[in-house]
């Protein structure tokens, strides 16, 4: 068996324009302080990372990597969670998307897109480079706005969507698999890919591509009542990444997994700080640890009431409690006898 590595942080959620929070060195030190042994590095940020120089230069990337160790921790993975939402954009979402492009491509979709994709060839080569062996994402969607069957789709669109959007993301994957890096998704509301199903169907568009990985977040299935223990026992061979969310679902004669259009903090489902909610991470890390998760327990810090700098500070010993260091041997090898061929078929009657 093996010990989940950790613990770690995603920064998306606290780079900013003050220090320590304006850069790479500064953020380090800071999660450093706070126990942390690792950083999961966005992308879209040059003053953290140039994704395309990192792809193109090892000597930058060593660069990178030498700031990141020189606070004592190491890059766990880079995320295009952004990028990869653009690489299918529904009509309907089009502006709104466009804030996560740069400036050149925006009220262009297809120039949009295209840069979306770039930056992924971009990240396969960076994390290559970077000695990484995964990187994070979203699969963007073409059919979310049909989530919900009324008025009832047309025969076959659903089918479409997903054809089109294996398409795109096969060359993605295949350059992924040249530079030997796992393309974990992160199930989400808003993506194509939020669940089971719907990556079962995204794999068989992209011919069960082995660089078709996840990323595990419960937080995200607690919202959609989905069983988050049963998940890891259905795909953990695909399992690559872990993000440590916390959620709760809590339904009223009002309310229940649509929200009524409210803010976070007054929906039913909403994200907490770990231990703050319902998951139930003893079982979440014994479940890791029984399927020898290779990878990085990873805080990303969303909650709708507690201050992100408090999070972060309770978030790296919450990890370390919950990792278990895997056994080495078996409890009972105290009354174990040694092999003995005969023995044992005299046993049996044989």
């Amino acid at each position: 068996m093996t010990t989940i590595q950790g613990p770690a942080i995603f920064l998306a959620q606290f780079i900013g324009d003050k220090a320590p929070f304006d850069s790479l060195a500064g953020v380090c030190a800071w999660a450093a302080g706070l126990g942390y042994r690792g950083i999961q590095l966005p992308t879209l940020d040059a003053r953290f990372i140039d994704l395309q120089k990192a792809a193109e230069s090892q000597t930058y990337a060593d660069e990178i990597r030498g700031v990141v160790r020189a606070a004592g921790l190491e890059i766990t993975e880079l995320s295009t969670h952004l990028q990869g939402q653009l690489v299918a954009v529904h009509p309907a979402y089009d502006q709104l998307f466009d804030g996560f492009a740069p400036d050149a491509c925006r009220h262009n979709p297809s120039a949009r897109q295209q840069w979306a994709v770039q930056q992924l060839l971009y990240a396969a080569r960076a994390s290559q480079n970077l000695g990484l062996t995964a990187c994070a994402t979203f699969s963007g969607a073409l059919a979310w706005p049909l989530v919900y069957p009324w008025p009832q789709r047309p025969a076959g669109l659903i089918e479409t969507a997903f054809a089109e959007l294996g398409r795109r993301w096969l060359p993605i994957l295949n350059a992924f698999d040249a530079c030997g890096v796992d393309l974990c998704y992160e199930a989400h509301a808003g993506e194509d890919l939020h669940d089971g199903v719907s990556y079962e169907r995204f794999l068989a568009e992209v011919r069960d591509h082995p660089r078709a990985c996840l990323l595990y977040d419960p937080s995200h299935f607690v919202l959609q009542c989905l069983d988050y223990l049963e998940y890891i026992d259905i795909y953990h061979e695909r399992i690559k990444m872990f993000h440590v969310k916390d959620a709760e679902f809590r339904p009223t004669g009002r309310q229940g997994v649509y929200g009524g259009y409210q803010g976070w903090p007054d929906r039913a489902g909403r994200f907490r700080s770990p231990g703050d909610g319902q998951v139930d991470f003893k079982a979440i890390f014994s479940k890791l640890a029984q399927y020898d998760f290779p990878g990085w327990a990873v805080l990303e810090w969303e909650c709708a009431l507690k201050h992100p700098e408090d999070g972060a500070r309770e978030g790296a010993p919450f990890i370390k409690n919950h990792i278990i260091r895997v056994t080495d041997r078996a409890f009972d090898d105290f009354a174990a006898t040694a092999v003995n061929p005969a023995f044992n078929a005299s046993l049996l009657g044989l």
